[in-house]
C-alpha cells in the first residue's frame, strides 16, 4: 500500500528559499547545484526530482523505462474522471483559457484564476486531494464567464453542436455553487457515503444498494477471492444496478488502448522472460477487465524480484472509494538503487524474526512470512494517482491471499524523499513546534535516517505482517479499512524502531535515533498535521486518521503515567514524551488490538477507534496551530513535475539512448500533458 510515513518529518516541513532555474538542467549535474523548487501556491508546493545514475543504465534498460513511462502518462484522463464526472470538461475548459485568452492577465482576478488552475491540476480535479473538499474560486462567476467567451472557441469541449453558453450553463454551477458536489469522498458518520460523495465510482446508487449488490457477488469462504469491484463503476439505469468495467472496448477503453500500445513495446525489451510474461498478462487484463487475470499478473509480478527496472501500472489503491473497494488508476516507473537497497534487504532477511516477536496474538501471526522483496528505488516517471503527489513508500500487491502465499514487493522512493529532505531543510517548522532544544538536536541528527527506516519497516514488514482468521471477509472493515491498515503498519514500525535488534543489524546508530522518530510521530499526530486541515473541518484522509488515532490514543491511555505531556509555553502548545519505554508498550498494545480487529473483521471496534481518536479536531488548538504555521509562510502539500524522457533514434528508427531533461515550469507541463496525453472524450452531450 502507498505510504506517506516519511511525511512525519519532511512532508509537513515546507518550502525553502531555493529558486527554480531558467532552463532545463542536464543529467549528472552535482546535487548541490540542482534546483529542486518549482512553484508554490495556496497550501501546495511543486518540486523537481533528479534521476541519479540514469546515465549508467544500459540503452535497453533506458528504452524499457521510456516505453513504461509513456504507458504511465497515458492514463491521466482516467484518474480525472474517476475523481469526479465533470472534471474532464472543466479541465479542458481551463486549458482552453490558459492557451488562448487574449485579455489582461495581470488583474487580481486572473491571478486568482491561475491559482485555481494550479490547484486543480495538483489535485487531478476540482476537489482537494487530501481533504476532498471542493475548491472555492477566488474569482467571480461573471469573470469566469468572460474568460470562457473570450478564449478560442475551437479549444473548448463543446462539440455536438453545443455552444460556449451550453458549456457555461453546466459547469458554472458545478464550480461556484458550494452546495453542489461539496466533497469528493464523504466519510462522515451517519452519512450515505456513496450518494453524498462526488467521486466517479458510482452513479445513481446508495450505500445500501452497493453493499447489497456486492454481497451477492462475494463468497467469504473463498480462500483466493478476487478484488471484487476493483476496476469498475457501479451505475443504476432503468432501475437496474450494474457494473461498467474498465477495459479495452469498455469504460475508459480509449485511454486503456494507449496504455496497452506502450506496454506491448515494453514487453519486447523486458529484462527477463518473467517480466515479459507479466506484461503479456497485464495487457490481457486490460483487454478483458477480468480480475482473475489481474491476480495472475500480481502473482507473477510479486515473485519477479530480479529486474533493475520495475513499474506499477493499474487500478490499485482504494483510498478514494468511500467503501474501500474501487481503485484509482496509478503508475510509476523506477530503477533500483543498489547501495541503499542493502538496508531494506537486511530488514526483509529478518522478516520472520519481526513476525515471531510481534506483540500480536499468536493465532494471528504468520507461521511463515513469504517472499517479502524490498528495495530502494529511484523514480523515473510518476503517473495517475501518483502524480503530482507521490508516495514515499509502496508495498504491493494488496490482496491478502497473494501476500500470504507469494509475498509482496516493498519499495522506498529514494529520489523523491531526497528532494523533499533537501528543500525542507531549514524551513523553521521544527523550531516552531518542537518541545525542546534536545528534541530539535535529535531530529536534526537522526530524523532523516529514522524516518526512512520507519518507512522501510512500515512497508517491508508492517503491511506484510499478520493474517486473517479463517472465513474473515477482507472487506469487512469497509470504509475504516484504509486508516486501520495504515495504523497497523505504522504501529509495527513504531514498536520495532527502538528494538536493540535494529542496532545489532546496523540499521540505527544508537537508541537516540528511535527517540527522534517517536518525537516526530507524536508531534505530527497531535499537532503539526493539523496544518493540513481547514478551519471547521475534520480529519478525512486515511494516513492522517491513522496518525491521529495512534498519537491521541497513546496520549489518552498513557495519562495515568504521564507518558506524553501536553503543555503551554509563551501561549503556545507543545507535546513531549516523558517515558519512551512505556510509549513503546502502548504502541504494542494498540497494535495487538488493531491486528485483532483486522483478523476478525470487527467492524464496530474498528469504527470506534477511528471515530474516537482519528477524526475530530479540537477547534481552539487547531486555530492556534494554523496561526503559528501561517507565520512561517510555508505549504504543507508537496507535488512534483516529471522529467522529460527524450528518445534518441538511429537511421533505422531504433532507440539507441534516452536523454533526461528537467522541467522547471509547472503549468507548461500540465498543458503539455493535456495536449499530448488526453484520450478520453470530454464534450457536451
Amino acid at each position: 500500500m502507498k505510504n506517506l510515513i516519511k511525511s512525519l518529518i519532511m512532508f509537513l516541513i515546507v518550502t525553502s528559499t531555493l529558486s527554480c532555474t531558467s532552463k532545463s538542467d542536464k543529467t549528472g549535474e552535482p546535487d548541490n547545484q540542482f534546483n529542486y523548487f518549482v512553484d508554490q501556491f495556496e497550501d501546495m508546493r511543486v518540486l523537481r526530482y533528479r534521476l541519479p545514475g540514469f546515465e549508467s543504465l544500459t540503452p535497453k534498460q533506458k528504452e524499457l523505462i521510456y516505453y513504461l513511462s509513456e504507458a504511465a502518462l497515458c492514463g491521466r484522463d482516467i484518474l480525472w474522471d474517476q475523481n469526479f464526472r465533470y472534471n474532464l470538461l472543466i479541465r479542458k475548459t481551463l486549458e482552453a483559457i490558459l492557451q488562448s485568452y487574449p485579455g489582461d492577465k495581470e488583474t487580481e482576478e486572473y491571478k486568482a484564476f491561475l491559482t485555481y488552475c494550479k490547484r486543480a491540476f495538483f489535485a487531478n480535479g476540482i476537489h482537494h486531494h487530501y481533504s476532498s473538499d471542493k475548491f472555492v474560486p477566488g474569482f467571480s462567476k461573471e469573470f469566469f464567464t468572460g474568460l470562457v467567451k473570450n478564449c478560442d472557441p475551437s479549444l473548448l469541449p463543446t462539440g455536438n453542436g453545443k455552444s460556449a453558453d451550453d458549456l457555461l450553463n453546466l459547469i458554472v454551477p458545478v464550480i461556484f455553487d458550494p452546495a453542489l458536489f461539496p466533497k469528493k469522498v464523504e466519510r462522515g458518520e451517519g452519512k450515505d457515503i456513496i450518494a453524498e460523495s462526488a467521486s466517479g465510482f458510482y452513479e445513481g446508487v446508495t450505500q445500501k444498494e452497493v453493499e447489497k449488490f456486492y454481497a451477492a457477488l462475494t463468497d467469504p469462504k473463498d480462500p483466493r477471492p478476487v478484488s471484487t469491484g476493483l476496476n469498475s463503476r457501479v451505475v443504476k439505469r432503468n432501475g437496474k444496478i450494474e457494473e461498467e468495467i474498465y477495459r479495452s472496448g469498455g469504460l475508459y477503453g480509449e485511454a486503456i488502448d494507449k496504455i496497452i500500445y506502450w506496454l506491448e513495446k515494453a514487453k519486447n525489451v523486458a529484462e527477463n522472460e518473467t517480466q515479459k510474461k507479466e506484461l503479456e498478462i497485464l495487457v490481457q487484463y486490460y483487454k478483458t477487465g477480468d480480475l482473475k487475470t489481474w491476480d495472475d499478473y500480481n502473482v507473477l509480478w510479486a515473485g519477479n524480484t530480479e529486474p533493475v527496472i520495475d513499474y506499477i501500472n493499474g487500478f490499485i489503491e482504494v483510498y478514494e472509494d468511500p467503501l474501500g473497494m474501487k481503485a484509482t488508476w496509478e503508475a510509476i516507473v523506477n530503477y533500483k538503487d543498489p547501495e541503499a537497497t542493502k538496508r531494506t534487504e537486511t530488514i526483509t532477511a529478518n522478516a520472520q524474526w519481526f513476525e515471531d516477536n510481534s506483540p500480536i496474538m499468536e493465532k494471528y501471526k504468520k507461521e511463515k512470512v513469504t517472499g517479502v522483496a524490498a528495495k530502494v528505488i529511484n523514480i523515473a516517471m510518476l503517473g495517475g494517482d501518483c502524480y503530482p503527489v507521490s508516495p514515499l513508500g509502496i508495498n504491493l500487491p494488496n490482496a491478502d491471499w497473494i501476500r500470504k502465499e507469494v509475498g509482496s514487493k516493498s519499495v522506498t522512493l529514494a529520489n523523491i524523499t531526497d528532494a523533499i529532505d533537501i528543500v525542507s531543510a531549514g524551513s523553521g517548522m521544527l523550531g516552531e513546534f518542537a518541545a525542546s532544544s534536545d528534541e530539535i538536536e535529535r531530529v536534526r541528527k537522526y530524523g532523516s535516517l529514522a524516518g526512512a527506516l520507519h518507512t522501510d519497516l512500515h512497508e517491508c514488514v508492517g503491511h506484510a505482517s499478520g493474517k486473517l482468521a479463517e472465513g474473515t471477509d477482507p472487506n469487512a472493515l469497509k470504509n475504516y479499512q484504509s486508516p486501520l491498515e495504515e495504523a497497523r503498519a505504522d504501529l509495527f514500525a513504531l514498536y520495532y524502531i527502538p528494538d536493540r535488534k535494529l542496532i545489532e543489524l546496523n540499521l540505527l546508530p544508537d537508541p537516540q535515533a528511535s527517540m527522534a522518530e517517536y518525537d516526530s510521530y507524536i508531534r505530527n499526530g497531535i499537532l503539526t498535521q493539523l496544518v493540513r486541515i481547514r478551519p471547521g473541518k475534520q480529519i478525512e484522509q486515511a494516513h492522517m486518521r491513522a496518525r491521529a488515532l495512534i498519537a491521541r490514543w497513546a496520549y489518552e491511555n498513557g495519562k495515568k503515567d504521564n507518558v506524553i505531556e501536553m503543555f503551554s509555553r509563551d501561549g503556545k502548545t507543545f507535546v513531549k514524551i516523558n517515558d519512551y519505554d512505556k510509549l513503546r508498550t502502548l504502541f504494542g498494545d494498540l497494535l495487538r488490538e488493531i491486528q485483532r480487529i483486522k483478523s476478525e473483521g470487527d467492524f464496530e471496534a474498528g469504527k470506534a477507534l477511528v471515530e474516537t481518536y482519528g477524526v475530530k479536531v479540537e477547534p481552539v488548538l487547531h486555530s492556534e496551530i494554523l496561526d503559528r504555521y501561517a507565520k512561517l509562510n510555508l505549504a504543507p502539500y508537496t507535488g512534483f513535475v516529471n522529467p522529460m524522457l527524450v528518445p534518441v533514434y538511429n537511421d533505422n528508427g531504433e532507440i539507441t539512448d534516452v536523454k533526461v531533461e528537467y522541467i522547471d515550469d509547472y503549468l507548461s507541463q500540465m498543458l503539455y500533458y493535456g495536449k499530448n496525453y488526453s484520450f478520453l472524450p470530454a464534450v457536451l452531450n
